[in-house]
């Protein structure tokens, strides 16, 4: 579904505020696997989920999405299969839109966009019926602007946006870490019925430990560009929010060490 090799990417180069935010990543994922990426501040983990995006352009390595090479395609062309919601609630969406506006926005996607026509050729019903399987109470307000709505019931809808094609791989980069955490459980527990219903193949950024524990097939910790930890299967399922805070403390540990101890540690721990 997702391979990347090698990816290396490079800001700044050959200044004083030269980073280095990617060194090198090797990850493969496959189709319909729900894959959650931790790092501290600067690990890389959003610069990985914007190249993958094609928010800008690697500077070595090749990208491999749904049995396409990517790595050259401009973010547009990508968002044909790629489903992203961001963290800003009001990132996404059109404002000054209504919500079926909006919804009907999406669905087309990486195609033509021609708003009037895609109103009149698509359903009310479907499109009430969608987001009344959200359990929002928002199906009977579908002609209201977008941006009446909190901050939770924004994301909520940008979530049920960036699937409503059922794309081949969903990013969610950080897209509760704005909210209050009544409405960060909310859409949670959307994306989870979400991804698991429709099969999605996902990748989502967090700093809660807490997600890391509980979301997902796989865990992905990042240090400094690149995959520090990777957690799958019976691995994955015994983690704890205690137990990756101890991996946080084992790698702020194997960075005090020389580059070679480190990296005989960081092979027994894996």
């Amino acid at each position: 579904m997702l391979t990347l090799t090698d990816i290396r990417k490079t800001f700044h180069a050959g200044t004083p505020n030269e980073v280095r935010a990617l060194q090198g990543v090797n990850l493969k994922i496959e189709q319909g696997s729900f894959v959650v990426v931790i790092g501290t501040n600067g690990s890389g983990k959003s610069t990985l989920l914007n190249a993958v995006a094609g928010a800008f352009f690697v500077d070595e390595g090749r990208i491999e999405l749904a049995g396409n090479d990517v790595t050259r395609w401009p973010e547009h062309r990508r968002a044909v299969h790629i489903g992203r919601v961001f963290q800003n609630p009001f990132t996404g969406t059109a404002p000054n839109l209504s919500i079926a506006e909006n919804l009907a926005l999406a669905e087309r996607r990486g195609q033509f966009r021609g708003l009037g026509w895609a109103l009149k050729h698509r359903s009310m019903d479907e499109l009430r019926e969608k987001v009344k399987e959200m359990g929002l109470g928002m199906e009977d307000r579908l002609s209201n602007q977008i941006g009446s709505l909190s901050g939770g019931q924004r994301q909520s809808l940008t979530l049920l946006m960036a699937g409503l094609r059922r794309p081949d791989l969903l990013l969610l980069d950080e897209h509760t870490a704005a909210l209050d955490p009544k409405s960060a459980d909310q859409v949670i527990r959307l994306t989870e019925d979400m991804v698991a219903r429709n099969k999605l193949t996902t990748m989502m950024v967090t700093h809660s430990m807490q997600q890391a524990a509980s979301l997902g097939d796989r865990l992905i910790m990042m240090v400094r560009g690149q995959i520090m930890f990777d957690f799958q299967g019976p691995a994955k399922a015994r983690l704890t929010p205690e137990a990756i805070l101890h991996k946080f403390e084992e790698v702020r540990r194997l960075d005090r060490l020389d580059k070679s101890t480190a990296e005989q540690l960081r092979r027994v721990y894996v």
